[in-house]
Order: structure tokens, then sequence, then C-alpha cells
């Protein structure tokens, strides 16, 4: 393992203080990633710490693949989510991995609290801790990062992790967002860093010589991945369509939440598909650095200057499934533009889609219901009403009024505050992503260590055994088992999408290949190492699965396995009370 993924930068931004330590255990013993980062979290994070205050701490982490394989493109933050209480991880891609890498670091700890806005830039051998009260208050995340990028130098190997307006205001779920498209999206990271005062983390990289044990295996290793990553029909589709093209499909099955999840159908839903967008909309492809696939696509279109109605300005957006079903089925908004304009205020004022999908559509049923009334809401929220979410969403950033301040804490502390508990679509806190596919991706998102689609993929177990009479247990062991296994493509940070490139067999070469020796078995034993640390973690930052409350409505919602058998999952649950009694 080469000597720079070893080195974990440490900065104090309230004493404005930075230091590197040599962690050559630290990576060997847990890889990188998400494998480290809980590590250090572990180490620095103090049990009572408020996720808001100085207290709190930041992890940014990359593996040893990062510069050597195609698609080892992601960095993993861990700290305490300021939505949940517990346990907070994230993953984005962009350039921030090799940026990271470059600047000659494995891991970076952001420590304490500014008095004063400011953002850092992170070189290999300084940070520099600069003024960021001009940045402050300013409503586009994406202004903010082409500002700070006019004062940078090498291009290529920088990354701009920053805030929006709403990280500001401490918007439970706001985002991180790197390179215009890419985001820390989950959990809030955003409203993290507003609370310690940075708007921005610039991290700078140079060019490395990054060592190889075996030039003519890497090679060949290097090429069996490229060949698998440009060549296979779904890397091939994830490039034409990106994940957008799960839209059709999930409505056909009955699988795509809709309306708060109320219903099952959507009319014009083929509007807001990844074939329709790609269409009529798609601008151009993007890829993350030192990935070959370019999945990001972003949608351009026209709007007219109010002043001047002869001249347009051209708006970008990225556009990916969850945003789409978030902001789109889940609010029942099919006009194309107006989804693209919705998706694109969530994203300038940095908050995370799903979240504020969830939010608005719990909000919009309990105006129905007569939960709460327009003179708490300020405007009165319809199904498919695009242009009254966008008004919400600024709401909701700004929060002129109590209800609004509530609703920046997330669907469960509004439901908590007027009643709809049965409808509010959280899963141990974190809004639910964007899969009605049966009782397995719902008992993933209960048992998962980030209560994520992302964790276990129970929606694709869903599929694979519909009809075939899974016994709940079962269904736990296999989303354990793949969890594990996630945690090692975390700590290599893989982009998931590559999970079937890299195999076990393939990562074990891969490595021997640059000088690592890991054996397949022993690929499996630190994932299953890293999981257990994880979860035991959260135990000791207070969770609790008997404290976990199920929304109803996911038991009233016809799913391709029809309706969920409540007692199908309770057992699965107290399946897996008893198996983390003993992790």
């Amino acid at each position: 393992m080469d000597k720079y993924i070893n080195r974990v930068l440490f900065v104090d931004v309230g004493r404005r203080k930075y230091w590197v330590e040599e962690r050559e255990e630290l990576f060997s013993k847990w890889i990188g990633g998400v494998g480290v980062s809980t590590q250090l979290l572990k180490e620095y994070l103090p049990r009572d710490a408020d996720p808001l205050s100085s207290k709190n701490v930041i992890v940014f982490a990359v593996g040893p693949l990062v510069g050597y394989y195609p698609m080892a493109s992601k960095t993993v933050a861990v700290f305490r989510s300021p939505l949940t209480g517990n346990w907070g991880e994230s993953h984005c891609g962009g350039r921030s991995a090799m940026a990271i890498r470059f600047a000659g670091y494995g891991a970076i700890v952001i420590l304490g609290s500014s008095d004063m806005p400011l953002y850092l830039v992170i070189t290999n051998n300084k940070v520099l801790f600069r003024d960021a009260r001009a940045l402050w208050g300013m409503s586009s995340a994406i202004t903010v990062g082409r500002i700070v990028r006019e004062n940078l130098w090498n291009a290529g190997l920088r990354t701009i992790i920053r805030i929006g307006k709403s990280g500001e205001k401490l918007v439970r779920y706001a985002t991180a967002i790197t390179e215009t498209y890419r985001h820390f999206g989950r959990l809030g990271l955003g409203a993290v860093m507003g609370s310690k005062k940075i708007k921005a983390i610039a991290i700078v990289g140079r060019r490395l010589e990054l060592g190889v044990e075996d030039k003519g295996k890497y090679r060949e290793m290097y090429d069996e991945i490229f060949k698998l990553a440009t060549e296979t029909p779904a890397m091939r589709k994830y490039h034409e369509l990106g994940t957008a093209m799960n839209i059709q499909p999930l409505h056909e099955l009955g699988g795509l939440p809709i309306k708060n999840l109320k219903e099952t159908k959507l009319e014009n839903v083929d509007k807001i598909s990844g074939e329709y967008i790609a269409k009529y909309y798609l601008g151009r492809r993007v890829a993350c650095a030192h990935c070959p696939v370019a999945c990001i696509h972003i949608a351009l279109w026209r709007e007219k200057y109010e002043e001047d109605p002869y001249f347009y300005k051209t708006m970008n957006i990225v556009y990916d499934y969850e945003p789409i079903y978030a902001l789109g089925s889940m609010l029942g908004i099919t006009d194309t533009e107006g989804l693209l304009r919705l998706m694109h205020y969530v994203d300038i004022f940095g908050l995370d889609a799903m979240s504020t999908g969830v939010v608005l559509a719990w909000i919009t049923e309990a105006l129905e219901r007569n939960l709460i009334t327009k003179n708490d809401v300020l405007v009165y929220l319809k199904w498919g009403d695009w242009e009254k979410y966008i008004k919400a969403v600024k709401y909701i950033v700004e929060q002129p009024n109590e209800f609004y301040s509530y609703a920046a804490r997330g669907v469960n502390y509004l439901a908590s505050e007027y009643g709809g508990k049965e409808f509010a679509l959280s899963f141990c806190g974190n809004e639910m992503p964007g899969y009605n596919t049966g009782p397995i991706a719902y008992i993933g998102y209960i048992t998962g260590a980030r209560h994520s689609h992302l964790d276990s993929a129970g929606y694709s177990v869903d599929q694979k055994y519909l009809g075939k009479g899974l016994t709940p247990e079962k269904a736990v062991d296999i989303l354990v088992k793949e969890e594990s296994w996630r945690q090692i493509l975390s700590s290599l940070v893989i982009c998931f999408f590559a999970r079937k490139i890299y195999t076990p067999e393939r990562i074990s070469k891969a490595f021997n290949a640059i000088g690592i020796q890991k054996s397949e078995d022993d690929l499996e034993k630190i994932g299953k190492k890293i999981y257990a640390e994880k979860y035991r973690f959260k135990i000791d930052l207070g969770f609790n699965i008997d404290d976990i409350q199920i929304p109803e409505r996911i038991f009233e919602t016809t799913t391709p396995w029809g309706k969920i058998d409540r007692e199908y999952t309770e057992r699965a649950i107290h399946y897996f009370k008893e198996y983390i009694k003993h992790i």
C-alpha cells in the first residue's frame, strides 16, 4: 500500500490549526473509505455530541484503489446525523475521491466550529482558512462553487465541496454539493457543515506516482475491469439513460411510490421517464473522475427573462431516479419542465431531494386531512402543482414560521407535532427512498446501518424472489450478507453500479497487482467486521431497534408482492433484533 493513502489530515476550524498523522495500521486493517472513517469517528466523536454542536466530527475518506482502477470514484463522509441523531453516512462521486487521493491523503477529519463563515483550501502541505462572509447567504450553491473555483488552481485535480442556503439555515436534511452535479445527499452533512460555519471545502491535488507491484498483472486487471465497465449491457444502459431508466419499469411493476404512497399508478408517468427526458431534454452526459460510464445526465431547457422576452437563459439540471421519484411521482408531478424546475430549486438550495419530496408529500396529504391549514403552510399544496411546491421549498429553507421550522427537521418531527404518523414515510428517522417493491425493501430500510436503499438492496431482493416464498428469516440473512459485502465496496470506494464487476476474486487480484495481499476470505471477514463495528457504534449513539415505528401506510398500499403482511415484517425485525444482540 503506498504511503500517501496512510496519511490522515486533521483540521480544527475553531482553532485554525491542522496537522497530519501517519496511520498505516488503520488502513492496513480497515482498508479505507467507510472502514477507516468508522474508526476515526469512533476515536474523535464524543458520544454525547449534539449533531449541530462544535463537538460533532466530519470524516471524509477514500480507498486504496482510487487512482488505480476505473469506478473507484466515491468519497465516504461520516458524521453524527442531525436528521436522525445517530449514524450519518453519505457517499459522493465527482472528482472528490481523486482530489483527496492526489492531495496525498487517505482521510480528512474536520473538528470544531468556526466563529465566522469560512472556506477551506486543502493542498498536499497546507490548509488555508479563507473568509467566506461574502459567500454566506448566497441563495445558489452553484454560484458559490463558481466563485471559489475562480480563486483556485490545478483545475483537473481539485474538488469543491460546498453547501447551499439550506445548510446555513440548518435544515436537517441539507446536502453538500461537489462539482455542481454530485452530492453528499442523505442525512444532513450540509447542516453539519453549516453549524461549523464552513461554506466550502476546496481540495487541490497534484500529480503523484502511485506504485505498481506487477505492471503486467496491473495492466491485465485494468483492461479487464475497463472492458466490463464499458461493454456490458447494464453499464451501457447507465450511459444511455442513467438511473432514470428505472421509472417506467418500476411503474409497470407497481413499485413506484406515487402521491405519498397512496397510489400505484400515475397518468402520464412517461413524461418523467428516463427515455422521455433523454429524448427531449438531454444536454450532455458527465462522468465521475476515472469512470468510463458517464451515468450523470444533465437536462437543458430555456427560460425567458421576465424583463426582456427576447432573451433566454439556459438552465442545467442533473436528473436521476431518486429526485424524479421524490419530486415527481411522489408529488403527482408529470409536467416535465415543472419537475425540472422544482429539482433545480431543491438543488441550488442544497436540499436532499428524497427527504424534501417525502416532507412535501406529507404536507400535501396533511392538508387534505385538515391536520394542518393553509395558514400553517402559507400556500395550498395540491398533487401535481409544481409552482406551489417551489414556493414551499423556499419556505423550508427560509423557515418563516413555526410550521416550516418543523418541516426543516424532517417528516418525523412534523408528524410528532401535528399527527399523521401513519402516513409519515420515514424509517428510523430517514425519509424513504423510491422503492415500493415489496416487504424486503422496507425491511432493508429498517435494518440497514444507514436505513437506506443503498445499504442492502432490498428492492432487488423483492424482485428476485417475487412469488418464490422467501421466509422473513432468510430475507434478513440475504440483506445482512449483502450489506456486509457492501462495506468492502464502500471501503474501496467503489461505485455500487460496479458491484457486479468488482467481485471478491477480481478485487483480490486487483489488490495483488498493486502490492497488497488480500484474499477473498480476508475481504469477507473484514466486511463483516466493519458491519459489526458500525452497528455497535450506532447502538453506542442511542439506536434501539425496539423504538422503531413503522408507518401504517406501507401495509395499506399494494406492492408487486400484494399488500405487505404485518406479521412477515415483524418476524423479520424480531429475527434481526436477535442477530444484533450477538454482533
